[in-house]
């Protein structure tokens, strides 16, 4: 068609298409963040929303308690880990000194000594003593540390508990509301698809066609890109179960537009020669011819060829003659190119 246009009118054609554009991306970024902002209207919910706070708190509580209690078991069984090893070499130090001394001893056999070995045998009873009692406070911590870490096993396993009930509860949540969230926007979308679709059957030839193309491109989008991506998976079953719907359904009309566009072709085939050059418009029935298809029927027709005055498959005439010049012209053209002459004038 745009060969049939005039040089400025193709201009401001190209104009208006740059306005529709224009016009159709201000509409879809306003409809995007519309629709980003869609979710904003309910709640987020967060684990803290459906756990049993009283008990969690109980076990949050309870695990910083025994995990204070562990830290500090752990300081003090350092310090009494060293205490241990330094009363177990003086007592290991203190038996070998005695051990040394009583083999002396053995060998002078000496009486006088005896209250020596009575003092030594004390000293080194006292020195087991407080290795023992060094032991008894490892032992001691030992035990507080194995106390809180098994308090904070059965805290953490109860807080674990609570967390996976509340976790189940969040989860169910969260999809009721993804499909609200969904359903917001479908309910914003379908109704702009009806518009445009509404708009594109009534008013896409009107004076202000650049807007209404405009706003169809901007439902398009919103429909396909700013809707879908959002439809609920359920593992794929949803999607592909629309998917095949809206196939279904596309494919439906498709097929019965093509049957309605057959049954019109008929008739209009049917139809005598001048009804049918009056159906079609001046710039269709250019378009058509630069595409060298005949412009009734939309078959390819060889225009090249000087012996062929009417359509081969439908019977329109394509060329005819000039009536004051008699010169061969497109039986569409309004002016002879040869004379100039009114097509309808002179006939």
């Amino acid at each position: 068609m745009s060969k049939a246009l005039r040089l400025s009118e193709k201009w401001f054609r190209f104009g208006l298409w740059l306005v529709a554009f224009v016009f159709a991306s201000f509409l879809i970024g306003l409809g995007g963040t519309v629709v980003e902002n869609l979710p904003q209207v309910e709640h987020h919910y967060t684990l803290e929303d459906f756990i049993d706070r009283d008990a969690a708190n109980a076990a949050r509580a309870a695990i910083r308690s025994t995990q204070e209690t562990r830290q500090n078991a752990d300081e003090k069984m350092a310090q009494a880990q060293l205490r241990l090893n330094t009363a177990r070499a003086d007592a290991a130090t203190a038996r070998d000194t005695f051990n040394n001394w009583l083999a002396t001893r053995h060998v002078t056999q000496r009486p006088e000594q005896d209250p020596e070995l009575l003092a030594r045998t004390r000293q080194l009873d006292g020195l087991k003593a407080a290795e023992r009692q060094a032991l008894n406070g490892v032992e001691a911590q030992q035990q507080i540390l194995l106390d809180a870490q098994q308090a904070e096993a059965h805290a953490q396993r109860d807080l674990r508990e609570l967390e996976r009930a509340a976790t189940e509860q969040l989860s169910t949540e969260l999809r009721s509301q993804e499909l609200r969230v969904f359903g917001y926007r479908l309910l914003l979308t379908l109704p702009l698809l009806g518009i445009a679709g509404w708009l594109f059957a009534k008013k896409r030839q009107s004076t202000y066609w650049p807007f209404v193309w405009g706003f169809i491109y901007f439902a398009l989008f919103a429909f396909f890109v700013e809707l879908v991506p959002y439809l609920p998976s359920y593992g794929g079953y949803v999607r592909y179960v629309v998917g095949i719907v809206i196939t279904v359904l596309v494919g439906r009309s498709a097929i019965i537009a093509l049957n309605r566009y057959l049954e019109r072709q008929k008739q209009a085939e049917s139809m005598p020669d001048v009804e049918r050059r009056k159906e079609l418009s001046y710039d269709t029935a250019l378009a058509r011819l630069a595409k060298k298809v005949c412009p009734g029927c939309e078959r390819p027709v060889d225009l090249a060829n000087t012996a062929i005055d009417y359509c081969p498959h439908c019977g329109i005439c394509l060329f005819d003659h000039c009536g004051k010049c008699e010169q061969r012209k497109s039986a569409f053209a309004r002016f002879c190119h040869a004379c100039g002459a009114a097509a309808r004038a002179a006939e």
